[in-house]
């Protein structure tokens, strides 16, 4: 009982406070010992051969250290009053779960676009992109935008809960610090191809199962809010796959099929233009209503995948 409501409530938190930056979070922290231990590596590890078997190592330090952390310190405070590590654990869930910042960042996306304030937009869509985005036209931002909101339903909503429901606040914290390794070390580039893989392919494998679920759970909300449920279906089928990444080509193809339009095309990084696999059928042209189509798809899949895991966990403790 005391799982599902730390995980409803750690939901609820979320969606009403979000991430506020008064308060101290855990992922500033895993950034800090990701840097401090990739120059350890380094300044240990000369020979680029050698780096491939030490980028083992940075997984290993910092998602274990963090699910050790996190583990002793919800003991420690058990052993004061069980209601502190109850309320320190539904905190802790919560910060790996980013339901409002993904719905906020959208919306200010959105909201120049209807002003007509094409510089601003351009500006707000680089604050969640990697691409450039100084020649940007609207509906280009649109896409940039509705990409990011429909790929992070995984990495930000779904998987989190998901390790929260299996392992409790010490595996949501251990995902969300491998999630923030692939962000920062999983680049297929000259500085990180030997000493991220590791980190890369276990975010891979982390996401494997909940990228799926999503897909099946956007299928449900698109139904619910009267979308094309059908295409959404046939899309995942057809482009999933297409995608580079193994799990991100779930949400966007399901979400770019629920709305009709076509997402992926060429994206342009430090200057070197790239082109990613198209996502969906462009059955209309993109507008700045997609971006809250998106968001309302986002939000009632992370409430229904919340309630699930909830009610889950309760069926766990009543058996």
């Amino acid at each position: 009982m005391i799982s599902a409501l730390i995980l409803l409530v750690a939901y609820v938190i979320d969606r009403i406070v979000g991430d506020p930056r008064a308060l101290p979070h855990p992922v500033v922290g895993m950034g800090k010992a990701i840097k401090a231990v990739e120059r350890l590596i380094r300044r240990l590890v000369s020979r680029p051969r050698y780096l491939r078997p030490a980028g083992m190592l940075l997984p290993l330090i910092v998602a274990g250290g963090a699910w050790s952390l996190t583990a002793l310190l919800l003991w420690l405070l058990a052993m004061i009053t069980p209601w502190l590590s109850w309320i320190a654990a539904a905190w802790l869930v919560s910060t790996t779960i980013a339901a409002k910042g993904l719905k906020d960042a959208g919306l200010a996306v959105y909201t120049e676009l209807r002003r007509g304030d094409i510089p601003a937009a351009r500006r707000a869509v680089g604050m969640i992109v990697g691409r450039d985005t100084t020649s940007l036209d609207s509906p280009e931002i649109v896409r940039g935008t509705v990409e990011t909101v429909a790929e992070n339903i995984v990495d930000a909503v779904v998987s989190p809960l998901f390790y929260a429901l299996l392992g409790g606040a010490p595996l949501a914290i251990a995902y969300r610090a491998v999630n923030t390794l692939d962000s920062m070390v999983g680049y297929k580039n000259d500085k990180y191809l030997h000493l991220g893989w590791a980190s890369a392919r276990l975010d891979d494998v982390a996401n494997f199962i909940p990228a799926r679920i999503t897909a099946v759970l956007l299928t449900m909300c698109a139904w619910l809010l009267r979308l094309d449920w059908r295409r959404c279906i046939h899309m995942v089928r057809r482009d999933a796959r297409l995608h580079p990444s193994p799990n991100s080509g779930f949400p966007e193809s399901a979400v770019a099929g629920a709305l009709g339009i076509r997402l992926g095309g060429e994206n342009v990084y430090h200057g070197v233009t790239s082109f990613r696999a198209y996502m969906g059928d462009p059955v209309r042209g993109m507008e700045p209503g997609d971006i809250l189509r998106a968001s309302r798809m986002m939000l009632l899949c992370s409430t229904i995948f919340a309630c699930l895991c909830a009610a889950t966990a309760w069926l766990i403790g009543w058996l």
